[in-house]
């Protein structure tokens, strides 16, 4: 286990986390930036990708945003054909969210990049580190969960 009340070690797992996470994100960023998108919408269209047909409410508490917060964002993704939103068949009032086909394929072209870094990196780590690192994120949205 590491010493964390070591700063030197803080530093070092601080550092860590820093740039694995700039790793994980450089190659998606670059192509939001092409189409003048960002990370929020990035995970706006990764969310609608893994649930289909999830409401506005639902987006909402995934990404523990305000309706401000994801206002613009979600605005851009609709105005670009990337996501559309329908009325809900039980209940007309409820926004449904659905990728298009092509933010389907813009999602999965995102996903594809960052899932190709992951395979590498599991690879050199191992099984053990891998579900090591699994777990410790887990952990850390259950912290963030559990502070909302």
């Amino acid at each position: 286990m590491l010493d964390l009340k070591n700063p030197t070690t803080q530093q070092h797992a601080m550092e860590a986390f820093f740039f694995g996470y700039q790793a994980f994100t450089a190659k998606a960023d670059e192509m939001l930036e092409r189409r003048g998108l960002s990370r929020v919408h990035q995970r706006i269209v990764f969310f609608i990708a893994r649930y289909p047909n999830l409401s506005v409410k639902e987006l909402l508490a995934l990404l523990g945003v305000s309706k401000q917060a994801l206002n613009i964002p979600l605005r851009q993704l609709l105005e670009m054909h990337l996501v559309n939103s329908v009325a809900s068949e039980m209940d007309k009032r409820k926004r449904l969210l659905e990728l298009t086909e092509d933010g389907a394929k813009f999602e999965q072209s995102l996903r594809r990049e960052q899932v190709k870094l992951l395979e590498r990196v599991f690879t050199e780590a191992g099984e053990t580190a891998v579900n090591g690192w699994l777990a410790v994120n887990k952990a850390l949205g259950q912290t963030q969960a559990l502070a909302d």
